[in-house]
């Protein structure tokens, strides 16, 4: 039995884990597994996925525009020069995750966005060169089938620690392929699947 949601009023199906929820079902149709090429909003989207860390996506998706206002739109160029006074400041912002060790390693995320740049390298050309440029469509029927993590998440998340990168392991880098499109794990009967 598949675990996609209901027949939806609006005619469609959609995968279960969005639920009802407006603001959650907006993220489902028009954003989660579209694939996303602006390095910067890659950047943030991989920002967003480490501060969720331990939490629920909704959380995190209902703060959003607080995070954006607080890291200056997620300028990479702008939250490479946070210091202190910045993390202190996010620390007392109620609008987002409070967490100094997230907040931290936003900063050192984006230096090390910053020195791939300066070397010459594409961020989004360096993360979609991992699935070949196009995204990895998979055939999942039920919830219980999508992986946490995979061997590829493994690799890429190695890769960005490597490279300076911060709260990227390999299920939060799973979680951020399927957001950006890289893999495409909308279940088979959802209508987003394959488009």
């Amino acid at each position: 039995m598949s675990e996609s949601a209901p027949l939806h009023p609006d005619g469609h199906r959609r995968c279960r884990w969005c639920g009802t929820d407006p603001f959650y079902v907006a993220y489902h149709d028009d954003e989660w597994g579209r694939p996303e090429r602006d390095p910067r909003a890659l950047y943030e989207k991989l920002m967003l996925d480490g501060f969720q860390a331990g939490l629920a996506w909704i959380t995190i998706l209902r703060k959003r525009d607080g995070f954006r206002a607080a890291f200056q739109g997620f300028d990479p160029e702008i939250v490479a020069r946070f210091g202190e006074d910045d993390v202190a400041r996010l620390l007392g912002d109620a609008g987002i995750v409070r967490s100094r060790l997230k907040i931290e390693g936003a900063v050192k995320s984006a230096r090390a966005y910053l020195a791939m740049r300066d070397r010459g390298e594409d961020f989004s050309d360096y993360l979609w060169g991992f699935v070949d440029g196009a995204p990895i469509v998979n055939r999942w029927r039920e919830i219980a089938e999508v992986p946490a993590s995979t061997p590829l998440s493994e690799t890429l998340s190695r890769d960005l620690k490597r490279r300076g990168f911060t709260f990227c392991g390999p299920v939060i880098v799973y979680a951020f392929m399927q957001a950006v499109g890289m893999v495409d794990d909308h279940l088979t009967d959802c209508f987003r699947h394959g488009g």
